[in-house]
């Protein structure tokens, strides 16, 4: 069972409807079906209790303790505790799983120099084949269903996690994939992903990382990356990454699949001298409801927001329970889920919103701002932000970058 909202998020959220008697508009053939796995998450502690306060769909244990080199301690001595716990716990609350089996444990390292995090040698490529396949097959058949997709390895592009070559994670991929067939037929291969902010990292590793999955036969079901913006970027700049990334899968003759995002905050310094930027606020709210619906509007699948956790001068927007961010995450769930959704893009974005025939509308201004006409049957607008007002439908107004939701309150 998922989550339920808590009396702090709640409290902010009002039940909006479109009035009954609005026409059954159906979806366009675009239009996209958004469930709640669209909304995923990193909850570091999740092995121990860590519990966030708002609804999500999907968790990736990464950074939650339970990489490989701390499961697997030796070629036959495994700790499985920790993992047993984020599994249990996230099957409690209904939630996909999305596991990272790379990085490398220190004695399986072909090059213990190679990379620090999580372990010594964690970005090596494993001494040999039969170490990853039998670690892939460990965890296959450990889990079985409990697990629903199986992503290769975190941020390939860059050295602190990988420094064998594109080919070579090609290869641990297509390995993986065959172990995953086998066992578990049903879950999803999730290609390595790779940051886009670097671009000559990610220039040198991503469109060879695809020839070399076009050269296996493409095995993988959903391509992977982290949309992390430099430290001064916006959802904007995420929104022009998520064309590069489009434009490099075309490039390579990739077949279609989805897309996730599988890590995004923002503010994170760098690359090089970019300052680190803190998002508070109506700004946070903003932008995090701005990253859920532009997935809607420019076709990535699944967001997992980094992290749910204690603040940290790390992240640009800190996700706590009854924060900002965490406000605008859940307005903009309620708003998206169970509807199908259809985007256009211009100077004031939309998405029309179709739940069992109920229609409302989202706006927002990727930059600056826009005029916008208030909809037929509105008759309130809720910002991401949790603020509720009367609107007269008719009404011209201006639409800056707080996402705007349109209805009629039941």
């Amino acid at each position: 069972m998922r989550r339920a909202p808590t009396a702090a998020i709640t409290a902010v959220l009002v039940s909006l409807a479109v009035v009954a008697g609005s026409a059954a508009i159906a979806p366009a053939a675009s239009a996209v079906v958004i469930d709640d796995t669209s909304f995923g998450l990193h909850v570091p502690n999740i092995s121990t209790g860590g519990d966030p306060s708002v609804n999500y769909g999907a968790i990736r244990l990464w950074d939650s303790g339970v990489s490989w080199g701390l499961v697997q301690q030796t070629s036959k001595k495994y700790w499985w505790n920790g993992l047993d716990a984020s599994i249990q716990r996230a099957n409690a609350e209904g939630a996909s799983i999305l596991y990272v089996l790379g990085s490398t444990p220190k004695w399986a390292a072909s090059n213990t120099k190679q990379g620090t995090y999580p372990n010594k040698g964690a970005a090596s490529m494993p001494s040999s084949s039969k170490l990853w396949k039998d670690w892939v097959t460990s965890v296959v058949k450990r889990y079985g269903a409990s697990i629903d997709a199986y992503q290769i390895w975190n941020e390939a592009n860059l050295s602190t996690f990988w420094q064998g070559t594109p080919d070579q994670m090609a290869d641990l991929t297509k390995q993986a994939y065959t172990i995953i067939r086998k066992y578990d037929p049903t879950a999803k291969v999730v290609a390595a992903s790779s940051t886009v902010r670097l671009t000559s990292a990610f220039d040198k590793f991503f469109p060879a990382y695809l020839k070399g999955l076009k050269k296996r036969g493409w095995p993988v079901d959903v391509y992977s990356v982290h949309l992390y913006p430099d430290g001064t970027g916006t959802p904007a700049t995420r929104a022009s990454s998520i064309a590069t990334v489009q434009a490099a899968l075309a490039k390579a003759g990739a077949p279609a699949k989805p897309l996730w995002d599988t890590e995004i905050n923002y503010g994170l310094a760098g690359p090089g001298s970019v300052p680190h930027v803190s998002i508070v606020g109506d700004d946070a709210a903003a932008w995090v409801s701005q990253t859920y619906l532009d997935d809607a509007r420019l076709g990535v699948q699944r967001a997992y927001w980094y992290y749910w956790y204690a603040p940290t001068t790390l992240l640009g927007i800190n996700m706590i329970a009854g924060s900002a961010p965490a406000i605008g995450y859940q307005t903009t769930y309620n708003w998206l889920v169970g509807g199908d959704v259809n985007c256009t893009t211009g100077a004031v974005n939309t998405c029309s919103i179709n739940k069992a025939g109920v229609i409302s509308t989202v706006a927002w201004a990727s930059t600056g701002s826009g005029a916008f006409t208030v909809p037929a049957g509105a008759t309130v607008q809720q910002t991401a932000a949790g603020v509720t007002t009367a609107v007269v439908a008719g009404t011209p107004v201006t639409i800056g970058s707080m996402p705007t939701w349109f209805g009629a309150a039941s």
